[in-house]
């Protein structure tokens, strides 16, 4: 069964030259959502070929999507340009701005659902805060306002591997995002807002059922008979957490890319 037989009309365009055409998967009602950094990718690091190969082997035999926290630019400077041409599904900022068959199916923004005035309040506070904070480096981009979420860096964004790596360590023995949560909590308790520690020097702030689980409301139970999520922060507070434990998802936690790979062959390649 192919998918598109009139290329003029063709959203996966792209891939279309590269494969000639593209087939349905052998289980179409089987997804997998793979999460990024951790599961895809080492942390801000870039999807390695074998890697690619793999997935889009996968994407064969079963319905692939990826879902990540960060904007679709970052994303596809770790995946590729036109990653969501790759794939049926993609979603970037959890699914805030999500894609099927290569068509934008919807963009929602924190500005329109909290407005500036209240945008403007955490902004200011989170300055103040992080001007008291006390830790060995700091660089910039504390604050990255993204479309659908705050993602908040004690050391900045603009930190060096090495710095990233050193904070991560003195971050664990110390605390310093899980303090600074429980103080954004108490703050603006008012707001309804769902705080998510993930990566190695940063949280992401967010409106309340704006996790991953928001990816979902794009796969259509009547779709699918298995939903498969894969992700590497799926402990409580971690930002895979929500999804992997949802009742609509069969969750796998992974270690590393490695994993990811072991473990799909294991559950749909065997």
């Amino acid at each position: 069964k192919i998918y598109f037989e009139n290329k003029k009309f063709n959203p996966f365009l792209t891939f279309h030259h590269k494969y000639q055409q593209i087939m349905a998967p052998e289980n179409p009602r089987i997804i997998a959502l793979f999460d990024v950094d951790g599961t895809l990718t080492i942390p801000r690091g870039e999807i390695t070929p074998s890697m690619m190969d793999f997935m889009k082997e996968l994407s064969k035999k079963i319905t692939v999507g990826i879902v990540g926290g960060s904007d679709l630019p970052k994303q596809e400077e770790q995946l590729g340009e036109g990653i969501v041409n790759t794939f049926p599904y993609n979603f970037s900022q959890n699914g805030l701005v999500a894609y099927k068959d290569g068509a934008l199916l919807e963009i929602q923004t924190i500005s329109k659902y909290l407005g500036e005035e209240n945008i403007k309040k955490i902004v200011n506070w989170v300055m103040k805060y992080l001007s008291d904070v006390d830790i060995p480096v700091k660089r910039g981009t504390f604050i990255e306002f993204r479309s659908g979420m705050f993602n908040i860096s004690p050391i900045g964004r603009n930190c060096s591997r090495e710095e990233r790596n050193d904070y991560e360590k003195f971050d664990l023995e110390h605390n310093i995002r899980k303090n600074m949560v429980a103080a954004m909590q108490k703050e603006f308790a008012d707001l309804k807002l769902t705080y998510s520690i993930g990566g190695q020097i940063s949280f992401d702030c967010f409106p309340t059922g704006w996790d991953k689980t928001y990816c979902l409301n794009f796969i259509k139970a009547e779709d699918f008979d298995e939903i498969h999520f894969f992700g590497d922060k799926t402990f409580e507070g971690g930002n895979d957490y929500e999804i992997f434990s949802h009742d609509r998802t069969k969750g796998h936690t992974v270690t590393s890319p490695d994993d990811t790979k072991k473990q799909c062959t294991e559950l749909f390649m065997s």
